[in-house]
């Protein structure tokens, strides 16, 4: 097999790989594309269903909060007013069931809305109450509360076996209770089960004041906390501690019942959801078939030579003078739009065609400026490279073919790469190397922005470092940035690196970086982005292009 040899054969291979290179790149990105696309028409929908998911049981665990708050404010407030009513009595001077007592045991019995018989209690037994003197045994069910009170939960009631009762008594009075009247919430809510416990109670015990399922292992959940909600496996469950007394409400909630609540939101959310999917991927696909068409006007625009170059002056400081001029790229489609650079650039990285984006850069500047640099050979003009451009070996070869034609020479050209987004920094090295080794100055454009340090700049071995324009601004402000530009340039100055400061607006900046040594400056305050002609008229007038002292802004 013969191999390649020639230079034109070596060419064109490169080209085959790059086209290759940007089939797969634009294979890719289409199927990423489409990927994207069923994400974002998969995702509202799914997202809406576990919204409605969330808000259904979220709305249900406060629904049983609230219901468990409710029954443990009417079990306090039962107790609260068992205890006044037997407060009361004990503290009367009358003797018990004597019949100063008893006419106050039935205006406690009246007054109160939870209590539905009080009396005076011996031996388990009630003597005499607000009903009378008939005896009323309250059962063995007996709580012995830490506080010394007792609780009966299970009075029986002669003659009445469906009637629940329960008894509170301390002090040898004693106030029986209905033991629904806490739990009357139930009837709002079918299938739900409420409790009011009391937290002492043995877990052998009868529950008392309860409807439905209720499992005492939930008062565990509890802990040392006000209030909780959780479920277990067949309840949604809300306990909550009461603030007066060693007790606590509890409600429970059949998970059986969440998946219809559940349905009731999912019907407002996710058809909602399904039009922002639909939304969301019409959108990215217009976006990739708008980037799709950019980048095919991009190709287009370099056949039909759209591109054209501005150039922005480049000032010695210390005398004024124009010496030299950044060349900045513009695109100006057939129809009149101009698309900027922080556009096209990505675009052109993203595709492929960086390098043939550059080789028209080189190609317009050796046509604008090679007359001019042919008869002011001190005249520097600054072209920007891609980071693309740095770790592959084309650039410099395009650079071989512009000095080859002798319009220019090494020594009118500067290379300004960005610190922000090399990867390969052997690669940057070796064409940074390759350049340097013909003449052509490198500066390190941006500098401050990205991560460049000493031992970073070093390994590069650059001409010039290019202050952004950003620490520029902060210069005479209070800034948090004001103070950054000292010390790049001192560093700068220790590695014997020329300066250039970027986005030079007022005098007061000029005069103190001319006052730190700094070399060149651009900015408004010299010169906006120009066609070549202007700044070569600038050049060979002679003229100072901006005021020496900052008393001069005043006029400026």
């Amino acid at each position: 097999m013969r191999r390649c040899r020639t230079s034109g054969c070596r060419q064109g291979a490169r080209e085959g790989r790059t086209l290759m290179k940007n089939v797969l790149r634009n294979r890719f990105l289409l199927a990423c594309t489409i990927l994207a696309a069923l994400g974002a028409l998969l995702a509202p929908p799914w997202l809406a269903w576990r919204e409605a998911d969330r808000h259904a049981y979220a709305t249900q665990a406060d629904l049983a909060l609230r219901y468990a708050r409710q029954v443990g404010h009417r079990a306090d407030e039962m107790v609260r007013q068992s205890l006044g009513g037997i407060r009361q009595l004990a503290q009367s001077r009358d003797a018990p069931c004597a019949s100063g007592q008893l006419a106050l045991m039935r205006r406690i019995d009246l007054t109160s809305t939870y209590i539905q018989t009080i009396g005076h209690v011996r031996d388990g037994v009630i003597r005499c109450s607000s009903q009378g003197n008939t005896p009323m045994p309250l059962g063995n069910h007996i709580l012995r509360a830490s506080d010394g009170l007792k609780v009966y939960s299970h009075v029986p009631v002669e003659g009445d076996t469906t009637t629940r009762m329960m008894a509170i008594e301390r002090d040898g009075y004693v106030a029986l209770l209905h033991t629904d009247l806490p739990l009357d919430a139930s009837s709002a809510i079918p299938g739900m089960s409420l409790a009011a416990l009391h937290l002492e109670r043995r877990p052998d015990e009868p529950l008392s004041m309860s409807t439905g399922f209720v499992d005492r292992a939930w008062l565990k959940r509890l802990g040392n906390r006000r209030e909780v909600t959780f479920t277990d496996g067949r309840y949604l469950v809300a306990v909550t501690r009461s603030p007066l007394f060693p007790s606590a409400g509890v409600a429970a909630l059949p998970l059986a019942d969440l998946p219809a609540h559940r349905h009731v939101v999912a019907l407002r959310l996710v058809p909602a959801g399904v039009v922002a999917g639909i939304a969301m991927a019409a959108a990215l696909l217009l976006l990739a078939r708008k980037q799709t068409s950019l980048a095919t006007a991009l190709r287009k625009g370099l056949r039909d030579n759209e591109f054209f170059m501005l150039y922005q002056p480049v000032v010695a400081l210390q005398s004024g003078q124009c010496v030299g001029a950044e060349a900045l790229l513009r695109w100006r489609r057939s129809t009149g739009e101009l698309i900027g650079p922080d556009v096209f650039i990505p675009l052109a990285e993203q595709t492929g065609t960086i390098t043939a984006l550059t080789a028209r850069v080189l190609e317009l500047v050796e046509h604008d400026t090679r007359h001019f640099l042919a008869a002011h050979p001190a005249f520097h003009v600054a072209v920007n490279v891609s980071t693309t451009d740095l770790e592959s070996d084309p650039i410099v070869e395009l650079f071989d073919a512009m000095l080859a034609r002798g319009g220019i020479v090494a020594a009118n050209l500067v290379v300004e790469i960005t610190e922000r987004g090399i990867l390969d920094i052997e690669a940057a090295r070796t064409v940074i190397g390759a350049l340097r080794a013909r003449g052509i100055k490198v500066a390190i454009d941006d500098f401050g922005t990205g991560y460049a340090g000493l031992s970073y700049l070093e390994s590069l071995h650059v001409d010039a470092l290019k202050i952004d324009r950003s620490f520029i601004e902060a210069i005479g402000t209070t800034a948090p940035t004001n103070q950054v530009v000292s010390h790049i340039i001192a560093m700068a100055s220790a590695m014997r690196l020329v300066m250039v400061a970027e986005g030079v607006e007022t005098p007061a900046q000029a005069d103190y970086l001319r006052t730190w040594k700094v070399e060149y400056a651009q900015g408004w305050l010299y010169g906006q982005p120009q066609p070549f002609e202007a700044v070569a008229a600038l050049a060979t007038s002679g003229a100072t292009l901006a005021p020496r002292f900052a008393g001069a802004a005043a006029t400026s």
